[in-house]
């Protein structure tokens, strides 16, 4: 090796970063070459079980390939799908400012939070939440500072303890609805409250719908920017949850609030949109297509949802040592550990010795304190039985007492 070359030091925003529901998977590959089985109830992926990407989508995006949609279309994105995000936005009660199209809706909130958060300034987000968005603000060296959802409450925000949060450097406030990890769907008393705060601190609303045709109590999905059209919100949605597409990697943000609020905001993120030049051309077409069109996909997926989320809770909670409230969205279980256990030693052993592979409850956040484990309840029936049979007999060898 050449003397005079140093080892190259990366930077320092990317110390703090991390993403529990992957870097567990390093727990689980050892398990395998080692030669056990396992079983993943870790990544949110409905295509890795019995799911299948509506084929209208597909079908939509060949035939765009066929017609030649396959340079580079505006950075905001494709006529076709900006109109249909908007309609539908519109029948949701909101009222559009812009809509920018996105590599996912993970690119979308990267946007939000690059068009807004300055060095040392911080963004309220809801722990337990998804890690993405502490990890962003970590590379923007801004502060991800957590507020409570209240598991008494079904893992309703504490909106007291968001409010005591806020301070001069605040930005914005992230919610996730329904959320992840926990599956709770929050109540329209809730978000009014939460929009109140918003707007007696000049706050920017940011929020996560992904899951928001996956409702499984029958109660409808309330959009945060359809109670009122001045506070600013970005809405960040996509195919990848709802629509059964997450490998096409498209998702969208949707900006409302009074225009002369919006619109320094807005155009900062359609800078950050233009340097990176475009979501995937040809996959665009699915979006009218996935908006307008068949929506029967959707009613067999939460009918299936439903009955495995009904198996889970009633299984869980029949396991001493654990309980666990009932999700009322998405297809994630945020389980409760009633013993004296580190959560993530507790996962890592539980992979180990079953080969059940879950996600500790503090990858999700600082707060609660008490350990949690979050699960994914998309796989069939039997598998999640597996599994379940497994995590008893673990709980019983390990705290019989």
């Amino acid at each position: 090796m050449c003397s005079t070359l140093k080892k190259v030091k990366p930077s320092h925003r990317t110390e703090n970063i991390s993403y529990a529901i992957r870097d567990i998977v390093e727990v689980a590959k050892r398990r395998q070459q080692a030669g056990g089985d396992l079983l993943y109830l870790n990544i949110g992926d409905p295509l890795m079980f019995d799911f299948k990407t509506p084929r209208h989508l597909i079908e939509a995006t060949y035939h765009a390939m066929l017609d030649q949609h396959t340079g580079y279309s505006a950075s905001e994105g494709i006529p076709e799908a900006i109109k249909v995000i908007k309609d539908n936005a519109i029948e949701k009660g909101m009222t559009p400012y812009e809509v920018l199209v996105t590599t996912g809706a993970s690119e979308a909130i990267d946007f939000a939070l690059s068009a807004l958060v300055n060095k040392g300034e911080n963004v309220l987000v809801p722990s337990p939440g998804y890690p993405l968005y502490n990890a962003l603000l970590s590379r923007l060296i801004g502060e991800a500072r957590p507020y409570s959802l209240d598991e008494d409450n079904n893992w309703e925000p504490d909106i007291d303890h968001i409010e005591s949060q806020i301070d001069k450097k605040t930005r914005a406030i992230v919610i996730i609805n329904p959320n992840n990890p926990t599956g709770a769907v929050y109540r329209e008393h809730t978000l009014r409250k939460i929009l109140e705060l918003a707007k007696s601190h000049n706050l920017v609303i940011l929020s996560d719908e992904i899951y928001e045709k996956l409702i499984l109590n029958g109660q409808s999905h309330i959009s945060i920017a359809s109670l009122d059209p001045e506070i600013p919100v970005v809405t960040f949605n996509g195919l990848s949850k709802c629509y059964l597409a997450p490998g096409f990697r498209l998702g969208w943000a949707i900006i409302t609030g009074a225009p002369e609020l919006v619109e320094d905001y807005t155009e900062a993120m359609k800078k950050l949109a233009r340097a990176r030049l475009c979501a995937s051309h040809p996959k665009q077409f699915a979006i009218p297509k996935a908006l307008n069109g068949n929506q029967d996909h959707v009613a067999h997926t939460i009918k299936k949802l439903t009955s495995r989320r009904d198996l889970t809770v009633e299984r869980l909670n029949a396991i001493p040592g654990i309980s666990c409230q009932k999700p009322n969205g998405a297809f994630y279980a945020f389980p409760r550990l009633e013993v004296d256990v580190d959560d993530k030693e507790f996962v890592k052993d539980l992979i180990r010795e079953t080969g059940v592979v879950v996600v500790h409850g503090s990858g999700f956040g600082s707060l609660p304190r008490s350990p949690h484990f979050r699960l994914v309840f998309l796989p069939p029936e039997d598998i999640l039985n597996k599994a379940y049979d497994r995590i008893d007999a673990y709980m019983k060898r390990h705290f019989r007492s």
